[in-house]
């Protein structure tokens, strides 16, 4: 037999069983109940603008004009006139050789010239010829002197009135100062030439010697090395008192010019091949270096160089830019992104990228209507543009898409909206 207590509990719950169960029977709904409330959200209207398109391509910097900075003489370092790392001037004293060894190359070959220059002015001064012109004059006078006795011993002869040994002594007398004539005339002509030659002779050594001592003067100059540009110059590879070669493998320093930089990036052949049908690569456009921490560079580049072929390994043409670095913010050999416009749409429609959802192969956005209910909207983007989509198929001007509280909205809900304002 069951307990009072359990029978009444039993009984109760039967009642309340068969009260359910009744036909016709509904429970009354909670007085104060209502509609939820609208769900708020962000939204930005869809409006037809012209938009500039871009893309982006992996590019790292470098410099073109990197100079390793050796030297021309040998001989050991003696100072060292530079702080690596700071910027140096073209012509700026980096190193000093030992300058000795130069200076008295320089010394001894000023003293040859200036003998042989010497030399040279001596044999201008023709002191051989003038004597063989001295010697000459000499013997024509005796010649005269022997030809006047000839001619005054010949007619006395012939009448008897001198023997003929005297016309026999005038005769070799003026044969023989002819003869003498003739050798001295000889001899002047051989000391013109000897002259000439002399002086032809200290004149090129003069111009060798002066070779000489300019050869001698460089290599005194170039052994206080200077940078043979401006730019950044690197650490010394080489101390005070090390040795110095023309023919070391390895430089002293390296100078790296800062301003401008260059940038070389990569395009492939579909983004090559749509430049070119449109008038070749976008030299004239500016183009957006964005670094590695994700920063966008403040100066904007141009587009200066295309290379001449098609890389087969990778089928990527390479592109080289140039921006100014008027602070040396950039180093070489930074990576980074380059941003280059590569079209402009016209009466284009864009949104946010957060607002379209993708589902499977679909991509859908929440619109807005007249009586702030949601829809679902399937969109074709396109090409991105900075933080938006292109929408090529799917929204029309004057659409509201929702940016912000997406995951909280549903078709047909009701929406509080508010204009988004962007991150």
């Amino acid at each position: 037999m069951n307990p009072p207590y359990l029978t009444r509990w039993i009984f109760g719950l039967t009642v309340f069983s068969a009260g359910l169960l009744m036909p016709g029977c509904k429970s009354e709904p909670v007085k104060g109940a209502g509609a939820p409330p609208p769900i708020p959200v962000t939204i930005t209207t869809v409006k037809a603008e012209e938009v500039p398109v871009t893309a982006d391509f992996a590019a790292q910097t470098y410099a073109r004009d990197t100079v390793d900075v050796r030297g021309r003489v040998a001989g050991y370092v003696e100072k060292w006139l530079f702080r690596p790392g700071s910027e140096v001037k073209q012509g700026q004293v980096l190193y000093e050789l030992d300058v000795r060894p130069y200076r008295a190359s320089v010394d001894q070959a000023r003293g040859s010239l200036r003998q042989s220059e010497a030399d040279l002015q001596f044999a201008k001064q023709q002191v051989a010829l003038l004597q063989a012109q001295a010697n000459l004059a000499v013997v024509q006078s005796a010649l005269v002197k022997a030809r006047q006795d000839y001619e005054r011993v010949k007619p006395l002869v012939e009448a008897d009135a001198s023997s003929k040994q005297d016309l026999d002594a005038a005769t070799a007398a003026l044969a023989a100062a002819e003869a003498n004539v003739n050798a001295n005339k000889a001899n002047v002509e051989q000391a013109g030439l000897s002259t000439k030659t002399q002086i032809d002779s200290n004149a090129g050594k003069v111009e060798a010697l002066k070779g000489a001592l300019t050869n001698a003067e460089l290599n005194l100059d170039y052994a206080v090395i200077r940078a043979p540009i401006s730019g950044r110059i690197g650490d010394s590879l080489t101390p005070v008192g090390g040795l110095v070669t023309p023919t070391s493998a390895q430089p002293l320093t390296t100078i790296v010019p800062l301003d401008p930089v260059w940038v070389r990036f990569k395009v492939t052949e579909s983004d090559y091949l749509r430049w070119s049908a449109h008038g070749g690569t976008p030299a004239n456009v500016p183009i957006t270096l964005l670094l590695a921490d994700g920063t966008e560079y403040a100066e904007k580049g141009h587009i200066e160089n295309t290379l001449n072929q098609i890389d087969p390994r990778t089928g990527t043409l390479e592109l080289q830019a140039r921006f100014p670095n008027p602070h040396r913010t950039l180093l070489p050999g930074l990576f980074g992104r380059v941003r280059v416009q590569v079209d402009k749409r016209s009466n284009a429609l864009s949104v946010p990228q957060k607002s379209v959802q993708q589902l499977q192969s679909l991509q859908s956005v929440y619109v807005v209507d007249s009586q702030n209910k949601v829809q679902t909207r399937v969109v074709t983007p396109g090409p991105r543009v900075g933080e938006n989509w292109l929408i090529e198929k799917g929204l029309n001007p004057g659409d509201r898409v929702i940016v912000d509280g997406l995951l909280r909205v549903r078709p047909g809900a009701v929406v509080a909206p508010t204009p988004y304002k962007g991150d």
